[in-house]
């Protein structure tokens, strides 16, 4: 048997459009190591962004949005590298990530994303986006607790064990207590951060004909506050970038 014959899912593919979501393996080494500070690290978040920005318009692989947070992005595709081949898209698209991650976070030690590929037809993207923009939430409230008990004394281990089964509300009133209203912290915690292609014209001047002119090029789009993906706005602009 030709060695070839066993890669069994090699040529596994998948039709367009669809997420790839990565997540940051073992990343909590990574907070130790950079001494980050917690709950959340701006200049970890800024270079997050940073990657999703190489991985919309430097990686070759052009997704036409992505969405961050924590240690996570979610890209989506309207159109598929390598022919949609579902090992290759999952295999390059998170070593993409994790080079760029490690050239901008400085790191000396190897980092690591695991990929995951999503189907995601018709209307189900703004369903996807809704469903990780609420973890998003759920992981600001949880880091923030958990940073504040720890901060108190706790062991991270208790601290966890503490807030397992903690409403939300409670844990609210818990932060509220200290001095901290979670519904007014930064933005970039609580929702994420998006970031979408979109053409754009550009004034430039062509010294041969001594004129301006205009071309067309591709801009990254990052509003300051992303929407709420479950409002009537947000989910208008996830149809207006996937076409349904």
């Amino acid at each position: 048997m030709d060695i070839k014959d066993r890669e069994i899912f090699s040529n596994l593919t998948i039709f367009p459009p669809v997420f790839v979501r990565l997540d940051g393996r073992a990343f909590h080494r990574l907070t130790r190591a950079l001494n980050l500070q917690k709950p959340f690290d701006p200049a970890f978040n800024a270079s997050m962004r940073s990657v999703c920005r190489y991985l919309l318009t430097e990686s070759g692989l052009t997704p036409a949005f992505a969405y961050t947070f924590s240690d996570e992005i979610s890209l989506y595709f309207r159109t598929l590298p390598f022919s949609g081949r579902v090992e290759k898209i999952d295999s390059v698209t998170a070593a993409v990530a994790a080079s760029a991650l490690t050239i901008e976070l400085g790191c000396v030690e190897p980092l690591a994303f695991d990929a995951r590929t999503i189907p995601a037809a018709g209307d189900f993207a703004v369903e996807y986006l809704v469903s990780r923009q609420n973890e998003a939430w759920r992981n600001h409230i949880n880091a923030y607790c958990q940073s504040a008990l720890v901060d108190e004394g706790m062991s991270p281990r208790k601290a966890a064990a503490a807030l397992k089964g903690l409403q939300s509300e409670a844990m609210h009133e818990m932060m509220f207590e200290r001095g901290v209203n979670l519904a007014a912290t930064p933005a970039w915690q609580r929702r994420g951060t998006f970031l979408y292609r979109e053409e754009c014209v550009k004034e430039g001047y062509n010294p041969l004909t001594a004129e301006t002119v205009e071309t067309k090029r591709t801009c990254i789009r990052e509003p300051e506050e992303t929407p709420l993906f479950s409002s009537p706005e947000g989910a208008a602009l996830i149809r207006s970038l996937t076409g349904t």
